[in-house]
């Protein structure tokens, strides 16, 4: 039984992912423990043991009354906690402080708000207290002929992006991912994947239609390592950024993927990019999409933004 306020609001909850960074997040814990201390910082760790424990503990502790929580861990330990803030009932998820010490491989949403990769840096900015209020991304899709619902605070893929983070997460899970996995299965995925047909509408105005190879949604920039797939996002704009990409060659994937990290992709003409409130995408086939990062089910899809509604630590 969950018991309110028997936690300080003030402070902190450390929550760890040990498998992190391949399982950098377990090997490293014992110094950031020791920087922590060093820099007047005192709370609780709670560690998870499986996907999804992440989205518990965060909304335990802040049932318990925490109103600032530390994640120590990647992009989607992030993502697994924000969705427990949101499905607490108990505040308003914007009530709640977000901070991070970033562990993970990717780190993407740390490069938005530049968060250092460093722990002492990382720590510094915990102390500074510099907070934005980010807006989140919801979005309602399909999984074993359930509609679900899942929150997300940086970005979502869909066609090839999905396919992409599939493999990669596969590899993770057997211990074996690095910075350069995601880059790696760009190439690798290329000759198994079919173009799917789909209906795209931003703001209930039909914006696409036809053979679709990815897509994606944005809240911030960054995503599979410091790829700029979305890069006009601003996360507390009150707008999702859209990028689509068109059916085309696997020649022109090849040719062009230096362009997924300057940024400068959204000028080829076999891409497009909108901004919008909502997203809807339907498709007579099952599209697959990850968030953060993981892996979830597949179309129809809808997306919504929830402007200023998390309240996060930045650089």
């Amino acid at each position: 039984m969950v018991q309110p306020g028997s936690l300080a609001a003030d402070q902190p909850v450390f929550i760890l992912n040990p498998n992190a960074g391949s399982k950098r997040g377990e090997k490293d814990w014992p110094k950031i423990c020791r920087l922590l201390k060093e820099a007047g910082f005192s709370g609780e760790c709670r560690m998870t043991a499986h996907r999804d424990h992440a989205s518990h503990l965060a909304r335990e502790a802040v049932m318990q009354g925490c109103r600032y929580i530390v994640v120590i861990g990647g992009d989607g330990t992030m993502n697994e906690v924000v969705n427990g803030i949101f499905s607490q009932d108990a505040v308003s998820p914007s009530e709640v402080r977000l901070g991070m010490v970033p562990v993970g491989t990717g780190n993407d949403w740390c490069r938005t708000f530049n968060i250092p990769f460093d722990y002492p840096g990382a720590i510094r900015l915990l102390k500074q207290q510099k907070t934005i209020l980010q807006d989140i991304g919801e979005v309602h899709y399909y999984k074993g002929g359930q509609e679900l619902t899942r929150y997300f605070m940086n970005i979502a893929g869909m066609g090839y992006d999905a396919l992409v983070a599939k493999k990669t997460n596969m590899m993770k899970d057997r211990g074996k991912g690095g910075p350069l996995t995601y880059f790696y299965f760009i190439f690798a995925s290329l000759f198994q994947f079919r173009f799917p047909e789909a209906i795209v509408e931003v703001d209930d105005t039909v914006v696409f239609e036809g053979k679709l190879f990815s897509m994606n949604v944005g809240i911030c920039k960054y995503s599979g390592g410091g790829m700029m797939q979305v890069p006009g996002a601003v996360p507390d704009d009150g707008l999702m950024d859209v990028t689509l990409i068109k059916k085309t060659s696997k020649f022109m994937v090849i040719r062009y993927t230096r362009k997924l990290y300057d940024g400068t992709l959204v000028n080829l003409p076999f891409v497009s990019a909108f901004q919008g409130k909502t997203v809807r995408i339907t498709s007579n086939e099952k599209i697959y999409m990850e968030a953060d990062g993981e892996s979830l089910g597949h179309s129809p899809f809808f997306y919504e933004i929830l402007p200023g509604s998390l309240r996060v630590i930045v650089g």
